[in-house]
């Protein structure tokens, strides 16, 4: 079997990168279990693991690979075991988000992506704070993000929603599909060019794998039903993995997330109203609470600004600033966000001072 790659996204840029590594072969990412990879190279996948010191001298959970990544390989022959990952070549985009526990680190959706289709279905999963969460990472990927809103034939306040999306998406292109009428599937075919990776992201049952199997012409990806109760979805596809659709182009479907920490994101971008609010402000250093001559609160007041948006707004900037630190830093970090620690103190005390 001989794989064209190009038709995988190999660039001539990762092309040009492979040539620094002498007896290695180029493959990429398509599937990940743990710590075992599926990786296509030009005689077929076969199945990878990264080198003893490859994880040695890795700082950080993002520097191991990723479907979608384009990695150096040992073999191409699968019949002569599993073959060892010894590089990972430089990322055009990355999407990572914060690791679920107490220990600060990123963790990997997937690599080297060229749109990201944030889906989102209008029933009771429709959740705008939601949204902007996806948004400030995708926009930080680097990739371009785009909004899919799904089962459009279950609501029945349609132009509400897309109004009260269009508050929170700015300069990101809206797209709305329904399995059942089939329509909106031609406007994301539009966004499938050959050699191009595209990835859907969103919760669980939001019709990700629907589709996608749209796209690849078959059921390749098992589908589930929404649970009745409470519209809430359910699992199916339990790994990410890497497609190539019959059209051209490359897809990655992710697993559900029921939680979405932001490990680093660009908050400037998600919110730009926001952000040109705040520079308006009279005082450079202005907590946007009761100063006189506060642009934000002036908005919120004028109904410009919704009271809601700017919370989340403050709520991911926190967010952000502790990504990369551990619990110490954390709370550090927190007690410099109150004013230093003798005002913490005082707070405390003022808290237990019996009344008089």
């Amino acid at each position: 079997m001989n794989i064209n790659l190009k038709d995988y996204g190999r660039s001539e840029r990762f092309a040009q990168e492979a040539t620094l590594y002498d007896d290695l072969f180029i493959a990429r990412v398509t599937a990940q279990h743990r710590e075992l990879y599926t990786v296509i190279c030009e005689a077929g996948e076969i199945s990878a693991s990264v080198s003893g010191k490859f994880s040695y001298h890795a700082d950080d959970p993002t520097s191991f690979p990723a479907v979608g990544d384009w990695v150096m390989i040992d073999r191409t022959d699968k019949h002569s075991g599993k073959a060892i990952i010894r590089h990972v070549l430089r990322r055009k985009s990355m999407l990572a988000r914060q690791a679920a526990g107490t220990k600060a680190a990123g963790q990997m959706i997937a690599a080297n992506i060229d749109t990201i289709f944030i889906c989102m279905s209008l029933n009771a999963d429709f959740n705008l704070r939601r949204v902007e969460r996806y948004l400030t990472i995708a926009w930080d990927s680097m990739a371009t993000p785009v909004i899919v809103l799904t089962k459009s034939d279950l609501c029945d306040d349609l132009q509400r929603k897309l109004d009260e999306v269009a508050t929170v998406s700015m300069g990101v292109d809206v797209l709305v599909c329904s399995s059942v009428s089939e329509d909106g599937y031609e406007a994301i075919r539009a966004y499938v060019e050959a050699g191009k990776t595209i990835a859907f992201i969103g919760s669980s049952g939001v019709g990700k794998s629907t589709l996608i199997n749209r796209l690849m012409g078959q059921d390749v990806l098992a589908t589930k039903t929404i649970r009745a109760d409470d519209d809430k979805g359910r699992h199916t596809t339990t790994h990410r993995q890497l497609l190539l659709l019959p059209s051209g182009g490359i897809v990655i479907d992710t697993p559900g997330m029921r939680e979405l920490q932001i490990h680093t994101g660009n908050l400037s971008k998600t919110f730009e109203d926001v952000a040109e609010l705040v520079v308006r402000c009279k005082f450079s250093d202005c907590s946007h609470g009761v100063e006189v001559g506060c642009a934000v609160r002036e908005a919120i007041a004028s109904g410009v600004l919704s009271e809601e948006r700017f919370e989340s707004y403050q709520k991911l900037q926190r967010e952000v600033s502790y990504g990369g630190l551990n619990a110490r830093q954390i709370e550090h970090e927190k007690i410099n966000q109150f004013g230093g620690k003798n005002k913490v103190k005082q707070l405390k005390r003022n808290l237990i001072k019996k009344p008089r």
